[in-house]
């Protein structure tokens, strides 16, 4: 298949009108949308921004990429686009775009629409074809660019493919475990092998411009490579365990995750995949000198780190959190529903009652929370220091338990071992090689537990300890208008990013509040599970009562919003916030806050940790939780509905 079967000329745009980079990516989705190829453009565009929210398709050099593979795509397409003033594209480079290609592959692309697309990634890395495009003043001048180029690789391929073939042909007693040509690229005279993965989310362009890139300096720089790609069509040219035994270093330039145990013991360079574009020449060098981290296996390198894409302290923050959290909600919802389910029944029957003891037994304090904060802090730690840092995380978490000092002292705890252990790792990465097996088995258990065990009894628990007593205290003598304030907060959080941290964080809060109090406070927990109950259902109610504001797929899908609302599900209002974020956070946003301090007002406890109007008939006062819900819904389905603009049909 020809890239010009793709690149079909009346869907280019010759000069970009748009000064912005949404613009720009609207402009282009436009031209999608006018020849067909395309059946929804909301859901498109935001399959896009998804795949620029992990990092930016501005490879660099005056080149954007936008791409993304999804149903709404009728037939397998590239829009091809230029901008002679430029637009800030976020670029990796920081520099303008210039030349834009929108990749739109179907869920269903077959593997010959992948190789194309991938052999059109190929061709932008080279500079003298970029300014001929650039130079190109129509639509047929692009078109026949891109046909000669391709005509002149497919002849360079297929020269090398029977060079490639004479030497296998050749003896094979000279060179026993020698791999084909046409797998390793640089210097056959020189001892220089070094092995590289490339994959990006999408695996359509960035996968291939990395391998071609690496290839090509590594020819230039005179070394042998081999590069394993992992994208659309799966892993191609699978790296050998031959292979990466005889590498001097590995490099992995990936924006997913890979397969990395069988390179454990070797020095492993990870970068993002556009590093392997741009920056080359910089991990080739470092992998042959053989000066990167050496790779422990289970995501750990030498120092201890965890082998992860570089990003900001927070995010790795939040992501061990999140463990520690993930791993604890089965025990949380288990626990929390059993022991609702027995405050209900105790209602009717006497404390007494044999089946009450048997729940609250099972999800109390003697059975599933028991566990919580012990299991919070244990996979905290765990994703900070790896299989070594779970038993003191937990040890940790153990005695913040029992020292009163709470869900906070947990926090800490489980940080805490974490970062001991990946100390210890450090302290001794010194010792002889002969040791290396007592390390997980003596030197990492008895010293991590040790650490960690001390300064929990000695500072931890007492100081955690006081604040977690002072914040119990506080909360219960709340007054009737902080305690709506609070709900107001709790309730709006839930909404801001809808299962992202500041979501999370509210919940998490309510959890706390919830295990710290004899599992009894349930009020922070109706208000956020009010809260989060609003978005979906506002988004359910707006496109069943405003129907000429939405399209005819987004109505299909606000039903199901009904019973993601329903079921606390808040997750089910993003497709709808990322298409219109400012109308649809700002309305749902609101009507959260609303619910939220409704439940406050109404001093509604809600004794389980989810479950939604399912366990609504365990709160104290199921009628005035559900009106309050319903309240915040229509105050969001309104202002949504009231705030957007009808759909114009052409």
């Amino acid at each position: 298949m020809k890239i010009t079967d793709l690149m079909i000329q009346e869907t280019m745009i010759m000069e970009l009108q748009a000064t912005t980079k949404e613009g720009a990516i609207d402009e282009l989705i436009a031209s999608l949308a006018a020849s067909g190829r395309i059946t929804d453009a909301k859901l498109f565009k935001e399959k896009i921004l998804e795949r620029e929210a992990q990092s930016s398709t501005g490879i660099g050099g005056g080149i954007a990429m936008p791409h993304a593979k999804t149903k709404a795509v009728s037939e397998a397409t590239v829009v091809f686009a230029k901008s002679s003033a430029g637009i800030d594209f976020a670029s990796l480079d920081e520099a303008p775009a210039h030349i834009f290609f929108m990749i739109a592959a179907p869920d269903g692309a077959g593997n010959m629409h992948l190789r194309t697309l991938a052999a059109l990634s190929r061709l932008l890395i080279e500079s003298e074809f970029i300014e001929q495009l650039m130079n190109a003043k129509t639509p047929a001048e692009v078109s026949a660019l891109f046909d000669a180029k391709q005509a002149e690789a497919e002849a360079q391929a297929e020269a090398e493919a029977k060079a490639a073939a004479v030497k296998d042909a050749a003896p094979k007693a000279a060179a026993p475990q020698a791999e084909p040509a046409r797998m390793i690229t640089g210097n056959p005279d020189s001892q220089s092998f070094v092995v590289a993965v490339t994959a990006c989310p999408t695996g359509i362009a960035h996968t291939y411009m990395a391998e071609d890139a690496l290839k090509k300096k590594a020819k230039e720089m005179g070394v042998n490579i081999r590069v394993e790609t992992n994208g659309s069509e799966g892993a191609q040219n699978v790296l050998t365990a031959d292979e990466i035994a005889r590498a001097s270093g590995v490099i992995i330039a990936a924006d997913k995750n890979v397969e990395m145990e069988r390179f454990s013991g070797k020095p492993v360079l990870q970068r993002p995949v556009s590093d392997g574009i741009r920056k080359s020449e910089e991990l080739i060098r470092i992998a042959v000198a053989g000066d990167a981290p050496i790779y422990r296996g289970s995501g750990r390198n030498e120092e201890g780190a965890a082998s992860v894409k570089s990003g900001s302290i927070g995010s790795k923050i939040y992501k061990d959190l999140m463990n520690g959290i993930s791993h604890m909600l089965p025990f949380v919802v288990g626990g929390g529903i059993l022991l609702a389910i027995s405050f209900l029944i105790e209602q009717v029957a006497s404390p007494d009652n044999a089946l009450v003891k048997l729940l609250q037994s099972i999800g109390g304090g003697d059975g599933a929370f028991h566990f919580l904060i012990p299991i919070l802090a244990g996979f905290i730690a765990m994703s900070i220091g790896d299989r070594p840092a779970l038993m003191p995380g937990m040890v940790g978490g153990l005695m913040a338990l029992n020292s009163n000092s709470g869900f906070l002292g947990g926090l800490a705890a489980g940080f805490l071992a974490g970062y001991v252990v990946v100390m210890l790792r450090k302290a001794f990465s010194g010792l002889p090689r002969t040791l290396d097996g007592l390390k997980p088995i003596l030197l990492y258990p008895v010293f991590s537990l040790l650490i960690t065990g001390a300064v929990m009894f000695f500072l931890f628990d007492p100081l955690f300890s006081w604040i977690n007593g002072g914040l119990t205290d506080a909360l219960n003598n709340l007054g009737t208008g902080n305690k709506i304030l609070l709900g107001l907060v709790l309730g709006g959080m839930m909404a801001i990013d809808m299962g992202g941290p500041f979501n999370k964080a509210a919940y998490t809060f309510a959890i706390g509040v919830f295990t710290s109090s004899g599992n009894t406070n349930g009020m922070m927990m109706a208000a956020v599970m009010a809260g989060g109950m609003v978005p979906p259902l506002a988004i359910a109610l707006a496109t069943s009562f405003f129907k000429n504001k939405f399209t005819e797929t987004e109505r299909k899908s606000g039903v199901t919003n009904y019973v993601l609302g329903l079921s606390f599900i808040t997750e089910g209002a993003i497709p709808f916030a990322a298409a219109d974020p400012l109308r649809v956070l700002t309305s749902c946003i609101l009507g959260s806050a609303v619910a939220g301090g409704l439940t406050q007002l109404w001093n509604i406890n809600v004794p389980a940790p989810h479950g939604g109007v399912f366990v609504a008939f365990l709160s104290s006062n199921a009628a005035l939780f559900l009106l309050s819900v319903l309240i915040g819904s229509v105050i969001s389905g309104l202002i949504l509905g009231l705030w957007k603009k009808p759909i114009t049909v052409k």
